[in-house]
């Protein structure tokens, strides 16, 4: 690490788009991302939305040690507030965005992912005129309070989340079991209905043998998700033609790679649940599942689902699996926390945005107050 001042730079890709792939590549070899950070995601992004972007580049002392893709487009809030906003690694249309990006932040050499954020906002901060928010998540609550501490703007989270995942390391090296590492209660359900679908049945895991049937399991995943979430705009994302054709893409291009991992969790031949999980270095990040939906509340198929996968994937050598951001309760049954993941803008010291902030607190404190 430089004791010198980095160096940012802001460059369109049209003028070095061919390059953009190998200094991604190149970078995140020896940086520490994880799999949305990878080029893995990122090159979907770019290939499926296309997005305006400008790329910004951070060297030390000639070696490049930092690179973010940042968009920029006006938000509208109700009805009469406008915003100009950047983003980064997203691009600000909710329908391209419902692929919901985690472990976000700027790709950056290991051990200076704060110092290029910093740096990068910094950029932003002076030289480029006219944006009143820079929005960026999902990242760390501390990679967040760290850049609205150092650029002195004024943090406004708009979402946030606890993390859950599972150690398949730290089980493997202790030889235990994963049903063992997990509360009676959670152990009974899982056991049960293990119990009761193997009287329907065989039950097991499956997965596609060809690219093909891939593409088909997440297209299958579609009635039981869309059942689950809803059919409306913001609910399930096999509702929203720009989520699914993101995700067609990832699974053409990088299932037969190892990148993605698509599967069917049987009874009998009958399908109780799909899971599709995105894999990156030796790391497994769930999801989502399309699963049956059981009128026998004493039948669990997402708890009975999950469990086996994991025991599979620790049988397979992997090192984590990720439940990523939610407040669902089969994460808190089935995982540990890990860490708290927020979206936040930091935003200039406008009048309007003051204003926004004045009427939250007004609205928060009148919804609090008791009749």
């Amino acid at each position: 690490m430089s004791d010198g001042a980095l160096e940012v730079y802001c460059e369109d890709p049209a003028a070095n788009q061919a390059s953009l792939s190998e200094e991604w590549q190149t970078l995140e070899k020896r940086a520490r991302p994880g799999v949305f950070l990878s080029w893995q995601w990122i090159g979907v992004w770019l290939s499926v939305y296309q997005p305006a972007f400008k790329v910004l580049k951070v060297m030390d002392q000639g070696q490049l040690v930092g690179l973010g893709l940042v968009t920029e487009s006006s938000e509208r809030r109700h009805g009469i507030l406008s915003s100009r906003c950047l983003y980064v690694h997203q691009t600000g249309c909710p329908s391209q965005d419902q692929i919901w990006i985690e472990y976000n932040g700027f790709l950056a050499k290991t051990g200076m992912e704060l110092l290029v954020a910093e740096a990068c906002v910094d950029y932003l901060k002076r030289l480029r005129a006219g944006w009143d928010e820079f929005v960026i998540g999902a990242v760390d609550t501390d990679y967040a309070r760290a850049l609205a501490k150092a650029s002195a703007l004024i943090p406004h989270i708009r979402w946030e989340a606890p993390c859950f995942g599972v150690d398949l390391a730290l089980l493997r090296s202790r030889d235990q079991a994963y049903l063992d590492s997990l509360s009676g209660n959670t152990r009974h359900q899982i056991r049960r209905t293990l119990k009761l679908y193997r009287q329907q049945g065989p039950v097991c895991l499956e997965r596609p043998q060809t690219t093909e049937e891939a593409e088909s399991l997440f297209d299958q995943c579609a009635p039981y998700h869309l059942q689950r979430w809803g059919g409306s705009i913001g609910e399930s994302g096999f509702a929203n033609p720009d989520f699914v054709r993101f995700h067609k893409r990832y699974v053409r291009t990088h299932w037969e790679r190892g990148g993605a991992d698509l599967i069917v969790l049987k009874v009998g031949g009958s399908t109780l649940a799909i899971f599709y999980n995105l894999i990156y270095q030796n790391r497994v990040y769930f999801y989502l599942a399309g699963i049956k939906a059981e009128a026998d509340n004493k039948l669990k198929p997402g708890l009975l689902g999950h469990s086996l996968c994991i025991t599979d994937y620790i049988e397979r050598g992997f090192e984590y699996y990720d439940f990523m951001g939610g407040e669902e309760r089969y994460k808190r049954q089935l995982a540990s926390p890990s860490t708290h993941l927020v979206q936040v803008a930091l935003q200039q010291d406008r009048w309007k945005l003051r204003a926004e902030q004045t009427l939250r607190t007004i609205k928060r404190r009148w919804s609090r107050k008791p009749l």
